[in-house]
């Protein structure tokens, strides 16, 4: 959420543009769903923000009806609740203003899908960011946040409605943070909630919430692992299942039949994995993908009155059903005895000896990568190249311990694990340490050009897409209502911002740099590239720049991608070529 203050000026009007993106997909009734989309749109001079509306669409005659585009806000795109009994009737949340007036606030609108009408049923509080309802569409909870103060507050009422109160007040700054509900359990006051353990990891439990005092246990994951989040059934009154967080995240079913359903999956597909992804109201009808890390899987449709896996069609028709280059995660220790987990792509058809390799982390920091099919890692395997994604320090899936030792070390520690990934793989064989070069997005950008100038003779060459290169800059460029919390987080990363931005360590460089950025990234601004690619100049340093008019923070557009695999191929080919 972004803000612009007070003003005199009429108010902008939010309207999306045609080029859209589909955020998800949920069922209303039996015959309409909806749909959140985004698009990006330049509100200020040459300042594109995040647009978010949502779109029902009916299944018998195909038509779309617009929710809630008449609102004058950044979001209106959470959905609070959805009925369960074939009405039409949802809940969303959404914003009718830009500038920080009664209406910047999120206030819950009830939206008929089939025709487009609403009402305001909540009216948008201070600081409340979000809302949450209970399965009979009560609204029980609201999420308030003020960012000056660092202070987050849980506001309940119980399953009857009636006055909010405050049941929760924490200070971000001590990485204090409130509850959230997966399942309100009916009858009182208890709710499903997942929250960290005494060793840092998350999981589920049975929460009194008006003293926010555990009742009960409900799922422990297995030693080392973490909840992520929780499967309810589609009337909101039954645990299903829960995701387990990190690289060998998965389902593990708490429903018998389901559980039964996904072991037989699970024999069924023999080396592959079976996902059940959506589930009939009764339970007995379900769609399930079949993938594995090295193929980008099909989906198909499960009736138990059949009782047979029916294709409905290849994630991408291209592939269809070959495998390509094999997949796995390995283990290996950081110079101060940590152990890093990586994910290892190699190319197939070749001998796993002394291979061209790109270190590929991650962005964020705060994410993972997993095994999980990857284009971008499969492309450069397919051209002749080991990957490693080094799930370094701070990196999320592996309990607040491990996110925490990442804290102070961004540009230090934190990129020595991506050095000492290929140290582990050069020691094995596996790699060529004189064939490397570090690829990544985002953080992953601001990594590889960090890469070249802490190690300037470790890579042949390194590829920045929407990559930081000034880190006090894009810390000091959040331009949200929560910008403070956002600052505050990086600020824990590093105590000396321009002693680890790339900009600053361009005399260092002896690599060549490619950068890649996309001209409507909301994200990263991309003057970030075109000002290192300057400083890059100015210096006599090899670098060439790749600027996309139409690319956004995750090049969705298929277009994007294309250019920018062929620039990234074309790059690798000419300072760290495969043959």
């Amino acid at each position: 959420m972004r803000a612009i203050l007070a003003s005199e000026e009429k108010p902008v009007f939010m309207s999306l543009p045609t080029a859209i993106s589909a955020e998800g997909v949920s069922w209303v009734n039996d015959d309409n769903i909806i749909v959140p989309v985004s698009a990006e749109q330049e509100v200020e001079a040459g300042e594109n923000w995040y647009i978010t509306r949502t779109i029902a669409l009916n299944r018998i005659s195909g038509k779309f009806q617009r929710l809630l585009w008449s609102l004058k806000g950044q979001n209106a795109s959470d959905i609070v609740w959805l009925p369960h009994d074939g009405s039409s009737e949802v809940l969303i949340a959404g914003q009718d203003s830009i500038y920080l007036d009664e209406d910047f606030w999120p206030a819950v609108y009830k939206v008929d899908v089939t025709s487009g009408k609403f009402s305001r049923a909540l009216t948008g509080r201070f600081s409340v960011r979000g809302w949450q309802a209970d399965q009979s569409g009560t609204v029980r909870l609201a999420f308030q946040y003020d960012d000056d103060r660092r202070r987050s507050r849980l506001l309940y009422r119980g399953e009857k409605g009636g006055t909010f109160s405050i049941v929760d007040s924490v200070d971000t700054r001590l990485r204090e943070g409130t509850m959230s509900p997966v399942q309100f359990l009916p009858g009182g006051d208890h709710a499903l909630v997942i929250h960290d353990d005494e060793k840092g990891l998350s999981q589920l439990y049975e929460m009194e919430l008006t003293t926010r005092t555990d009742v009960k246990t409900v799922y422990t994951a297995p030693e080392g692992q973490e909840v992520a989040s929780a499967r309810i059934s589609r009337d909101g009154t039954t645990l299903l299942g829960v995701r387990l967080a990190g690289a060998h995240g998965r389902v593990v079913w708490l429903d018998p039949k389901l559980a039964e359903l996904q072991e037989n999956f699970d024999k069924a597909v023999g080396d592959r994995r079976a996902q059940i992804l959506s589930i009939s109201a009764d339970r007995t009808k379900l769609l399930v993908k079949v993938d594995r890390p090295n193929w980008p899987g099909a989906l198909y449709y499960y009736d138990t009155d059949v009782g047979t896996l029916q294709r409905i069609g290849f994630m991408n028709a291209a592939i269809g059903a070959r495998a390509l280059s094999p997949v796995k995660m390995v283990r290996y220790k950081a110079r101060d005895g940590l152990e890093i987990e990586a994910v290892l792509t190699l190319p197939q058809g070749r001998e796993a000896r002394k291979l061209p390799v790109v270190i590929m982390p991650h962005g964020g920091p705060w994410a993972f990568d997993g095994l999980h099919y990857d284009y971008w890692a499969q492309f450069l395997a397919s051209r002749g190249y080991a990957v490693i994604q080094p799930n370094f320090r701070g990196s999320t899936g592996y309990g607040t311990d491990f996110e925490r030792k990442g804290e102070g070390q961004m540009g230090l520690a934190m990129q020595d694990d991506l050095t000492d990934a290929l140290g582990w793989a050069a020691k094995e064989g596996i790699v060529d340490p004189a064939r490397a070069c570090i690829v990544g997005a985002s953080y992953g950008g601001y990594a590889a050009m960090w890469g070249v100038a802490k190690d300037p003779d470790l890579y042949r060459c390194a590829v920045s897409i929407a990559g930081v290169s000034n880190v006090r800059r894009d810390v000091n460029d959040f331009h949200s209502i929560s910008e403070n919390a956002a600052r505050d987080a990086w600020k824990r990363m590093s105590n000396d911002f321009p002693a680890i931005s790339p900009i600053n360590a361009v005399a260092r460089i002896k690599a060549p740099l490619l950068l890649v950025h996309g001209k409507k990234d909301a994200r990263v601004d991309f003057h970030q590239s075109t000002a290192m690619e300057a400083r890059m100049k100015a210096a006599g340093k090899s670098v060439e720049l790749l600027l996309l008019p139409e690319a956004d923070h995750h090049f969705g557009r298929q277009a994007d991608r294309e250019t920018l695999l062929g620039a990234l191929e074309a790059f690798l080919k000419k300072h760290n070529p495969a043959d």
